[in-house]
């Protein structure tokens, strides 16, 4: 009768070692999976839409409010993707017409050949000159394999930022940019500072920017309120510019950080538009916001200061 309990208390403690280590298990494997899940959203070739791009480098996003993420096999072709910006005969030179060409190419040279149309484009080519005083948002025309193309002026002479923004097909947004010198005379650099206010008029409208956060790494909401400047009274007829009530460009003064926002609401008509998006860090930036009323596109500049 003893033996026979000996081996029944044996059987059960055995039982209850073996649910033990199963139930220890299985906590492991949730735990595995919840660290890559966490490895592959802080990666750096799958950031959230409107991330910024450092000078040179990608960027995951476009600013877009809520926009997807690089999986998979897109992001060990984008790794190395470069972009080379050329002129037609050497330097370009101060007001003279000069056809820029933009080759996009994998690692190994060989051109990237499909792009996905974003807002109506292949390709927008931001371009600043040093102090940030010039903006000027074009978009060169894809003549395949992986080359495009756009004759474009300077107006004076100097340091230019040229950034490409642009989607490889079953890829999302990447950002590459180059200083590029131009010939002729150079005005001086002009200090950037934060306005007083942000209450700016441009082909006949007054634009309001009110930002819901100006401190580094909160979610900022930027709303436009636009009206007529000479009435005052509210325009709710803006019409689409490259598929959207309007478009934000944003760069720190030393313009090495990107930022190109789409509107949360796109097809909204005015008369406020709507943008989120993050600073990465403190410092002072430009913001350029561009809509479109009467045929017209009118770009409405601002300067501000973020905060650590």
């Amino acid at each position: 009768m003893i033996v026979k309990k000996n081996k029944w208390m044996l059987a059960a403690a055995a039982l209850l070692l073996i649910t033990v280590m199963a139930s220890a298990c299985s906590k492991d494997t949730s735990h595995n999976n919840h660290a890559a899940s966490g490895h592959t959203d802080n990666s750096t070739d799958d950031k959230p839409a409107n991330a910024s791009a450092e000078e040179g480098e990608e960027s995951g996003g476009h600013g877009n409010h809520g926009g997807a993420h690089n999986t998979g096999a897109a992001v060990d072709e984008m790794e190395g993707m470069k972009a080379e910006f050329s002129f037609a005969g050497g330097k370009p030179e101060a007001n003279e017409e000069s056809e820029l060409t933009i080759m996009i190419s994998n690692e190994d040279g060989t051109p990237v050949k499909s792009f996905t149309e974003n807002h109506e484009k292949l390709l927008h080519l931001i371009v600043v000159d040093h102090s940030l005083g010039y903006f000027n948002h074009i978009h060169p025309a894809y003549q395949g394999e992986g080359k495009f193309t756009i004759k474009t002026a300077f107006p004076e002479g100097g340091e230019y930022k040229v950034f490409a923004d642009f989607i490889p097909a079953g890829g999302s947004n990447i950002t590459k940019s180059e200083w590029i010198e131009v010939s002729g005379k150079e005005s001086g650099h002009t200090e950037i500072k934060p306005d007083s206010s942000l209450v700016k008029e441009d082909a006949g409208k007054e634009v309001e920017l009110n930002l819901s956060s100006s401190k580094a790494g909160e979610e900022a909401v930027l709303s436009f309120h636009i009206r007529d400047a000479s009435s005052k009274d509210d325009i709710t007829n803006l019409e689409q510019y490259l598929g959207a009530v309007g478009h934000v460009v944003i760069l720190s003064e030393d313009a090495e950080q990107y930022i190109h926002v789409h509107p949360i609401d796109e097809k909204t008509s005015g008369p406020e538009a709507r943008f989120a998006t993050t600073f990465p860090k403190g410092g002072t930036y430009k913001i350029w916001g561009q809509f479109q009323h009467g045929g017209e596109v009118f770009t409405v500049p601002y300067v501000v200061n973020i905060t650590d």
